[in-house]
């Protein structure tokens, strides 16, 4: 005799007050926005991302779960920015070979890149009257969400701020970049990869690798050297900055 299940109601009592749930929603999110993104062959527009970010919002204030419970079950994935900051170490080392001859003008791109990235944020920002927090967290969204939350601490501005201004800039980054490029005639894959991980951060370099290996390739050097320059300026020029 097989053991009688429980009812689906006991099922969602049970769940809707674990940890388990959350994590189950944001890998259950991810997944839908790759299927999203892989039915629609890789279209820009139907980044994987912000649709699982979408699908998140969603139902966690269809149910009612405020954000502090949700993390506490979806902190597992946050864990893991940690190890994925500290393997940015791999794509850099593989891709020194590959700067020879294109140091200069990959070093130019990346000061010229992380400098308006901060400028015109920050400088938008206090046009528009912005408050101080906003503007804050304003100065190291430029680098990759890990690194930054880490450089936010340090200027003394709200790291989960900075993290959000830093993940949209990724996922608007990936949506919009292939017609930015495409407009100013960029045809270079490796060209077009370190311009979208200077620009666009990991979610920037996921895009490049599901499009060309090259583009990935530098991508992942573009994310990897402007993260850890940033780490390193952002904190020195913060004071130079009015």
């Amino acid at each position: 005799m097989n053991p009688q299940l429980p009812a689906i109601h006991e099922i969602w009592v049970y769940l809707s007050g674990s940890p388990l749930l959350a994590l189950i929603l944001t890998l259950s999110a991810w997944q839908a926005g790759v299927m999203v993104y892989e039915r629609f062959d890789r279209n820009p527009l139907a980044n994987p991302v912000a649709i699982a970010i979408a699908i998140v919002a969603t139902v966690i204030t269809l149910i009612d779960m405020p954000y502090a419970k949700y993390f506490e079950g979806a902190q597992f994935v946050h864990f893991l920015l940690g190890t994925a900051t500290v393997a940015l170490a791999v794509p850099i080392y593989k891709g020194l070979e590959a700067l020879r001859g294109r140091i200069f003008p990959l070093l130019a791109a990346l000061l010229a890149g992380g400098a308006t990235s901060i400028v015109s944020a920050v400088g938008i920002a206090k046009l528009l009257g912005a408050d101080a927090a906003i503007i804050g967290g304003f100065y190291a969204k430029s680098v990759t969400a890990p690194i930054a939350m880490g450089v936010a601490e340090r200027i003394n501005v709200s790291p989960t701020l900075t993290a959000v201004f830093a993940v949209t800039t990724g996922i608007l980054g990936a949506i919009l970049v292939r017609f930015v490029l495409d407009a100013v005639g960029s045809k270079a894959w490796w060209q077009r990869g370190f311009a979208v991980g200077v620009a666009a951060h990991g979610i920037g370099t996921s895009r490049a690798f599901s499009v060309h290996p090259e583009a990935g390739t530098y991508a992942s050097l573009g994310m990897g050297l402007h993260g850890v320059l940033g780490a390193v300026l952002i904190p020195l020029a913060i004071r130079w900055i009015p």
